[in-house]
């Protein structure tokens, strides 16, 4: 089996020690590189081609928000999964907009962080329901009205069947739990998935989570449409 290819970006070195041990005692993780600074991520996914980033928000030059989404408009970007210290933060709901794979806390069990670089490698979220939950009741205030209207005008690109899934993505269900849920096979679930990221122009489960939330599919009844 191939190792995952994995970037380390902190601006505090003993924070990079921490998580080049951490990681180092796995036998399907590969540290490729480490840098200090946002500004030096793109050239080091140039040259060490990552499979995901492991990246901090809040960075001296570049911040870690900027460089992800530089990163995620690049083709055959790596994942990308934020480091914090906040559960609910209005740059983490940032980054997850900008494509981020998902986040995890600094102070976050190793074996945790170890399976969301792994998780988020073959293409799964790192966030519970709870933790979506909490970042979407975050996304309410300022600007939430013309995100709604503009969500809707996307959601309407889905057919019924794509928009129910969208529905239970952003409720947090799995896979399985999805297909149990509409009835249907899992590898119908991840056909209808891939098909609503290629409709939305999306890149993870995340942003189909985030923009249901905001489209107002996950208010009430699920039949709700835009008027």
């Amino acid at each position: 089996m191939t190792a995952i290819r994995l970037l380390l970006v902190d601006d505090d070195p003993l924070v990079r020690a921490g998580l080049s041990l951490m990681m180092g005692g796995a036998d399907d993780i590969e540290i490729v590189g480490q840098a200090a600074d946002g500004a030096e991520v793109e050239e080091l996914v140039d040259r060490t081609r990552p499979d995901v980033v492991l990246m901090d928000i809040r960075m001296p030059s570049v911040d870690g928000l900027t460089a992800t989404e530089r990163l995620r408009e690049r083709k055959d970007a790596p994942q990308v999964v934020v480091l914090t210290t906040f559960h609910a933060d209005e740059q983490v709901l940032r980054a997850l907009r900008a494509g981020a794979a998902g986040f995890v806390l600094k102070d976050t069990p190793p074996a945790e962080i170890v399976d969301a670089v792994r998780r988020v490698a073959v293409g799964d979220p790192v966030l519970s329901p709870t933790v979506t939950r909490q970042l979407m009741e975050h996304a309410v205030g300022s600007g939430a009205d013309t995100r709604r209207t503009h969500a809707r005008v996307r959601i309407d690109a889905l057919n019924d069947r794509e928009r129910e899934v969208a529905v239970t993505v952003g409720r947090g269900l799995s896979n399985a739990e999805i297909a149990a849920t509409l009835f249907m096979s899992v590898a119908t679930v991840k056909t209808h998935v891939s098909r609503i990221l290629a409709k939305l122009d999306l890149n993870n489960r995340v942003q189909i989570a985030l923009l249901a939330y905001d489209a107002g599919l996950l208010d009430g009844a699920e039949g709700d449409r835009a008027p």
